[in-house]
């Protein structure tokens, strides 16, 4: 049950860097929510973060937060091949759970979680943020309009410069790459954009080291006939690249910063209407995110990047992976 402000009381799994900008900061002006309790692998690290960002508790293993009654949500932000294992266990304590992007290590195993939260009256939602953006949804709904007549091509692209290569995103044995992390956010961009989920005709790999791709391009074919590109990147010749184009028989769709609406809120819309630009909110993706968990949580609103989103999601990434050659990532 929520606390006695009727809050959502979340604990954070995982001291990671990130959690500021995904949750603990969000937080702040999310009355619904309140981030009451973070765990690390050992109590001093757990007790430093939970200083320097004002959380009530802290503990020094992930079984501890996890039991702890007075929680009634897990964010799993631990490293990508434990994100199973870890929702599986917050499941079977009765906790919520929003789980860090990418879902799972691999589409077998996002099966297997599927199953679980569909037998039980607990959200589990993955953290695809930028599908909660005013943007997107706008997107979505021109789309289904049909403005833009019968789709034709779906382009998208998110390329990154993260040069620490011996951050997790490069370990294989972490279910790491550039697909199972930028690529995380094309697939989702190409299956909501593209109206289904597309077969993978061909996938190209640039690896940083064996197994472990750097950058990925693939190419996609829809059921109803159009095409699709997606292209993510860790580590490329663009320091930074983020785009997205939708094209119809009758008119396109393109904006910037596809995974950060925030950040170039603005979509342009070429179609049988004539050319216009919209624009939309620079209030922050995690913030929509956390709302949308909240309102799941707490109202029962229906969850967006939900368990069964999330296998179709990763059946795409491993499909690339098979298609450029390299192994699917697996847990640990």
């Amino acid at each position: 049950m929520p606390d006695s402000a009727g809050r959502v009381r979340i604990g954070i799994l995982g001291a990671s860097s990130f959690a500021p900008t995904t949750i603990i900061n969000p937080a702040k002006d999310n009355r619904d929510v309140v981030v009451a309790a973070v765990a690390s692998r050992d109590q001093p690290s757990a007790d430093e973060f939970a200083a320097k960002h004002g959380i009530a508790k802290a503990y020094g293993s992930y079984e501890a937060l996890i039991d702890d009654p007075e929680l009634d949500a897990i964010y799993v932000l631990v490293p990508t091949s434990m994100h199973g294992k870890w929702t599986k266990i917050a499941l079977a304590a009765g906790k919520h759970v929003l789980v860090e992007k990418p879902f799972t290590a691999n589409a077998a195993e996002a099966q297997e979680i599927a199953d679980l939260s569909a037998s039980s009256d607990r959200v589990v939602m993955e953290a695809i943020q930028f599908r909660h953006h005013p943007l997107t949804r706008r997107v979505e709904e021109i789309i289904a309009s049909g403005e833009l007549g019968v789709l034709q091509q779906v382009d998208v692209t998110l390329c990154v410069m993260l040069p620490t290569f011996k951050a997790n995103c490069y370990n294989y044995a972490m279910a790491g790459g550039a697909m199972m992390d930028a690529g995380s956010y094309v697939t989702n961009m190409a299956r909501t954009f593209g109206g289904s989920t597309p077969k993978v005709v061909s996938a190209q790999a640039k690896l940083q080291k064996p197994r472990v791709d750097r950058a990925m391009k693939a190419e996609l074919e829809y059921a109803n006939g159009h095409t699709g590109r997606l292209q993510c990147a860790l580590w490329s010749g663009n320091l930074f690249r983020a785009s997205a184009k939708v094209v119809g028989s009758d008119g396109e769709l393109r904006w910037l910063s596809p995974a950060a609406p925030n950040l170039f809120p603005r979509l342009s819309i070429r179609s049988a209407n004539g050319k216009r630009s919209e624009r939309f909110s620079r209030r922050p993706t995690y913030s929509f995110q956390l709302d949308a968990f909240a309102g799941s949580v707490l109202r029962n609103e229906p969850v967006r990047t939900s368990p069964q989103d999330a296998v179709e999601n990763m059946s795409v990434i491993d499909a690339v992976y098979r298609a450029a050659g390299l192994p699917i990532r697996e847990p640990s």
